[in-house]
């Protein structure tokens, strides 16, 4: 039982990391708006809304600078700390 709930906290810290770089990514498209317009910069903007989204809705910008992103980083790191410290729980 262990070994399955192990591998299933594993994925999910994979899931979070790849969240973390998908955000990162959409954070530093924003540099280059052409890439924004790109099918891949529209999946990528999908995905970072999926997290981002709702952070948004709470976390007005100011001025013109947009939060949004940092703050889902930083949960998102909290929550990949939670799954380790459940991992060495379990061990």
């Amino acid at each position: 039982m262990n070994q399955i709930l192990a591998m299933i906290i594993y994925i999910l810290s994979i899931v979070l990391i790849a969240f973390q770089w998908i955000i990162v990514i959409w954070a530093l498209m924003s540099w280059f708006p052409g890439l924004r317009d790109s099918q891949v910069g529209h999946f990528i903007a999908h995905l970072a809304n999926i997290v981002v989204g709702p952070i948004q809705r709470i976390v007005p910008p100011l001025g013109m600078i947009d939060f949004s992103a940092i703050v889902a980083l930083i949960l998102l790191n909290l929550a990949q700390q939670g799954l380790k410290f459940l991992t060495y729980a379990l061990m």
